[in-house]
């Protein structure tokens, strides 16, 4: 059906011992849109995208992906499932063994049983799609600034056509130029794939320019949803404090 949602999650919980990270999460997020999900360190957001990944079981509630549940499976169900993802890793998490090429090429290597020279082929159209020269390929990640790892891994994030887009930290540890190019690509790259994407940033910058929909995830729950646009004026006091970044509010700050 047109109407059923890309992803859906329904009463999420986890925790790890006496520590409650997810409080019932309910979450649907439509074929074709991007939603960028903010909050505070330790509010949830790396554990909510490894609940959706699969990397993470949750322990109580359901994750749906087309209309199927998928927490709880294993072994060819899984995987059949995490065929549909792409992800960008907040380090980049390349491999610094291998060529930029074989890092783009990884999944269609040692997943997919591609030949070689088909997916070094694949892996510098990837490259070209983030800018990048075919001459990139032959380079080790060393050899690379972190704007340019950023872009080979947004590479390896679409080398294989994914349906659905998980960014950690995009623009992490780079400056604000090099930011908004990344910024850029992965809004150019997420409409030309038509895929579905789930953000989870603490760059305001980045939110509001990948987003469509934006979330705040707070103590576990989320408590604010709506467009991107509106995030500047939610009328939510948590989101005011954390978009303005501002000491004073509901949001405990931690004495420094």
């Amino acid at each position: 059906m047109a109407d059923t949602p890309k992803i859906s999650l329904r009463g999420v919980y986890k925790s790890f011992g006496s520590n409650h990270v997810l409080r019932g999460i309910d979450l649907d997020l439509a074929a074709g849109r991007s939603l960028v999900i903010i909050g505070g360190s330790g509010m949830g957001k790396s554990v909510l995208l490894k609940c959706i990944l699969g990397l993470m079981h949750p322990d109580k509630g359901t994750i749906c992906i087309d209309n199927e549940k998928v927490n709880g499976l294993s072994g060819r169900k899984q995987a059949k499932v995490m065929a549909k993802f792409g992800m960008l890793f907040q380090g980049g998490a390349l491999f610094d063994s291998l060529t930029v090429w074989e890092n783009v090429a990884f999944r269609l290597l040692y997943a997919d049983g591609m030949k070689r020279k088909q997916a070094r082929e694949h892996a510098i159209a990837a490259l070209a799609q983030v800018n990048l020269e075919a001459d990139t390929a032959l380079l080790r990640p060393a050899e690379l600034s972190g704007g340019m790892q950023k872009r080979v891994g947004l590479a390896r994030a679409i080398v294989a056509r994914p349906q659905i887009m998980f960014f950690d930290e995009p623009t992490t540890g780079l400056d604000p130029i090099t930011a908004d190019v990344i910024n850029n690509l992965i809004r150019r790259q997420v409409s030309a794939l038509g895929a579905t994407a789930i953000s989870i940033t603490h760059d305001m910058v980045s939110a509001r320019k990948i987003a469509d929909e934006i979330a705040m995830l707070y103590e576990g729950k989320i408590i604010w949803r709506g467009p991107a646009k509106d995030v500047d004026h939610s009328g939510n006091p948590y989101v005011e404090q954390f978009v303005t970044g501002s000491e004073t509010g509901p949001i405990k700050v931690m004495a420094g």
